[in-house]
């Protein structure tokens, strides 16, 4: 079994974790949002990516659910005794060394999906991670801030103001000149089904597929999506500050009405939602309800059991 899997960051590597539980045979490829990456201090961080593959490498944190475990922050104390900033964004010291080294490659002329495998050489993730594209994409937030409009860094926004600055666009800046990244197409057009995870399904789901071809190779797909949202809220995030800045409500239905019939076949919700079983805006979906709350990888295990059963009982 081929299955291609579009990820964000925490929510996403969890899922993940638990599919290669629940399905141990499957061949998985993993497209990764790169429109979080950023540079502070010059390195080139790719947030999503990392916290995928130190999840699945069995190195994150899982206090946090993003950066290494046993982590320290020496070196960010010294950058802080010269005055020198970000000091917002919490850079661990193993983690530098990760960033160090996917700066020096790409530096040294390396696409972004070589260093990617080239990193996880060490981790074994035990899925094939792609960047969605070699080509810079970045997420840009624009905010009023300070009696005046300002364009930010999602990392920015999300990081330092919590997304507590309402945002009036949120655009995915290089988007449509970007390609994807080699390897992309292949493992969704080659792909048994392809699952949405419960990421973001503005930042990070939706930048994915603002890469043009990805999601006209989606389409032509059975997909199956996870929902994000859970009563009303996030499962974990400030999604609804998304959501809120593209017009979508925060709910399990709008979600799905938002990514659409020509875009998902089925789509999971929590016990909580099961009003989106049989809600009008969701007709021509295949929706099931089911406890949707990771809190263990046995519990991810059996949410990634669902969505494999669900696409294979859609599967076009």
């Amino acid at each position: 079994m081929r299955i291609t899997v579009l990820a964000g960051g925490v929510g996403a590597a969890r899922f993940l974790r638990g599919l290669r539980a629940a399905a141990p045979d499957a061949d998985i490829t993993v497209i990764g949002n790169t429109g979080d990456d950023f540079a502070p201090f010059g390195l080139h961080v790719s947030p999503d990516l990392d916290t995928v593959m130190y999840t699945l490498g069995g190195g994150i944190s899982e206090e946090q659910g993003w950066g290494r475990d046993g982590e320290s922050h020496a070196v960010l104390g010294e950058l802080a005794a010269y005055g020198a900033g970000p000091g917002w964004f919490g850079l661990g010291d193993k983690d530098i060394a990760t960033h160090i080294l996917r700066t020096q490659l790409l530096a040294a002329g390396q696409p972004l999906s070589a260093v990617t495998r080239r990193l996880c050489e060490r981790w074994q993730p035990g899925v094939t991670l792609l960047p969605m594209s070699d080509d810079p994409v970045r997420t840009h937030v624009t905010v009023e801030l300070d009696g005046r409009e300002q364009d930010l860094h999602f990392q920015e926004w999300w990081v330092r103001l919590h997304a507590a600055v309402p945002a009036r666009r949120i655009e995915a800046v290089g988007a449509a000149r970007a390609r994807p990244a080699p390897g992309v197409l292949a493992a969704i057009g080659d792909a048994d089904f392809v699952l949405f995870p419960p990421s973001n399904p503005v930042v990070s789901i939706g930048v994915i597929l603002a890469v043009p071809g990805i999601a006209d190779a989606v389409q032509a797909k059975t997909v199956v999506g996870v929902s994000p949202i859970i009563g009303g809220a996030p499962v974990r995030g400030m999604a609804d500050a998304c959501l809120t800045a593209i017009g979508v409500e925060t709910s399990a239905i709008a979600v799905a009405a938002h990514y659409g019939s020509g875009l998902l076949d089925g789509w999971l919700v929590d016990d909580q939602d099961k009003d989106a079983v049989d809600a009008p805006e969701l007709a021509g979906l295949a929706v099931r309800s089911r406890p949707l709350y990771m809190t263990s990888v046995a519990t991810a295990a059996e949410i990634a059991r669902a969505a494999v059963e669900l696409a294979l009982e859609v599967r076009r």
